[in-house]
């Protein structure tokens, strides 16, 4: 009996396509192992087999969080193979691996913010020549970052979201922009007054030029080769414009927190995320926690 790993990657249809290469990847380590202690196929494994892998992966250098997800990825793999009628049993039930380690996510401090999206270099050099930089793809691409930065940071995006999104996906009028997430599911989310104008400013004198190839069609955001910006032309463009090194990631991050040290509701901020768990959602009350400790330990007197 064959492991048919290809036919279960072809059955995660609406899976991002990360998720899907990251099952791929855990899948071909797992059926390795398994072939190298002779077990030739899915119907020769239980539950026993399952732990003896785990336990396996633990005595690694392999952190809480991977092995977790590659439990994960296990589990999703056999519920197919008993669901498409290949087992009878699925041998992951009763199934536990460690969770992760919970590790706190980054926030800009709000100078950081400041240095990053309101005093650039290239800011200061549109607001004297008003017209801009001289070169044309010089200010297309001050634009552009301008426009992506201010997405990431006032709409919570993720940085495949930002890379996904159409011209026509933004609604500059009502203030909102339309965000196809993981496994494919929409939502809407507010886009905040400097992210309109950023958008504004990037259709009317940035993306015409930039998208001039007609190669990215009606997708909002081109790199200077004329391409769809993709996740590494992002973290290229952090590495131009942040003071210190700093993830996509953080400025969403970043959102979640302020938004949270605002007052909203963790429901709120689930949906504004795009989190089908709201425990995914609840490590920002952590990190709002830490901060306020953080305040509490600098300010108070006898702290």
């Amino acid at each position: 009996m064959s492991w048919e790993v290809d036919g279960f990657v072809a059955s995660l249809t609406g899976s991002a396509p990360a998720t899907v290469s990251a099952y791929r990847s855990d899948l071909h380590d797992f059926t390795t192992w398994a072939e190298q202690a002779g077990i030739e196929g899915p119907s020769s494994v239980d539950r026993r087999t399952l732990r003896r892998y785990l336990v396996h992966l633990a005595e690694r250098p392999v952190a809480p969080r991977t092995l977790a997800r590659r439990a994960s990825s296990l589990r999703r793999y056999f519920g197919w193979q008993v669901r498409s009628g290949r087992l009878a049993v699925d041998p992951t039930i009763g199934l536990h691996a460690p969770r992760g380690t919970g590790r706190l996510p980054a926030v800009l401090h709000d100078d950081q913010l400041h240095q990053l999206l309101d005093a650039p270099p290239a800011r200061a050099a549109l607001d004297e020549g008003r017209d801009g930089p001289a070169d044309p793809v010089d200010r297309a691409r001050f634009l552009r970052d301008q426009a992506c930065l201010e997405l990431l940071y006032g709409s919570g995006l993720r940085v495949s979201e930002l890379c996904g999104l159409r011209v026509g996906d933004c609604d500059l009028a009502e203030a909102r922009v339309r965000v196809w997430g993981k496994g494919s599911k929409q939502r809407i989310v507010p886009m905040s007054e400097p992210s309109v104008a950023a958008v504004r400013a990037y259709l009317a004198d940035g993306r015409p030029l930039l998208a001039s190839a007609g190669k990215v069609g009606d997708l909002l955001f081109a790199n200077l080769r004329g391409n769809p910006l993709t996740p590494r032309d992002v973290r290229r463009l952090l590495d131009r414009r942040a003071p210190e090194p700093t993830h996509p990631h953080a400025l969403r991050h970043t959102f979640a927190t302020h938004l949270l040290d605002g007052g909203a509701d963790l429901r709120s901020v689930q949906e504004l995320l795009g989190h089908e768990d709201l425990a995914t959602t609840q490590i920002y009350t952590h990190v709002s926690r830490e901060r306020l400790r953080d305040v509490f330990d600098r300010t108070h007197p006898r702290a």
